[in-house]
């Protein structure tokens, strides 16, 4: 049974009011991952005390702080959004589900991924750190530059 949605409304908001696209839906997930032009940056939402901690003012402080951004961004929330949670997963393979994590895919295609074991008791800042390290890594102003 999924989260009760007055429960996690406000989970869901903090990544809202940055831009990053709430999908609800596997056909969503889908369509953000073979839609976007350059490099979608999927954020796996939770409900979890690494979540809230560090993960989403992570993702925050990463996005304001960084000149280089993916081209779109899209969130799951895990144990609410199970379909889409689900579709998402599958581009994250080989690695197991995992909550809160953070992928970016080029082309349907996993190019770099953080697992709960890579978030969980870190800092805000260091998450937001190595995030800005994964936009330039990943990130397809990026990569025309080292073209």
């Amino acid at each position: 049974m999924p989260y009760p949605e007055i429960m996690i409304q406000g989970m869901r908001q903090e990544l809202a009011r940055l831009g990053i696209e709430e999908t609800k839906e596997a056909g969503d997930v889908e369509n953000a991952v073979t839609g976007t032009e350059g490099t979608l940056m999927v954020v796996v939402n939770s409900v979890c005390g690494c979540a809230a901690g560090g993960v989403r003012p992570g993702v925050a402080m990463a996005l304001a702080n960084s000149e280089e951004k993916p081209d779109r961004s899209i969130t799951v929330f895990a144990g609410a959004d199970i379909d889409a949670t689900e579709k998402a997963r599958e581009y994250f393979l080989p690695y197991p589900p995992s909550s809160p994590s953070i992928a970016f895919l080029k082309d349907g295609k996993l190019l770099k991924m953080f697992e709960r074991k890579d978030l969980e008791g870190r800092p805000p800042e260091m998450i937001a750190g190595e995030l800005v390290k994964a936009f330039g890594e990943t990130c397809s102003r990026s990569e025309a530059a080292n073209n």
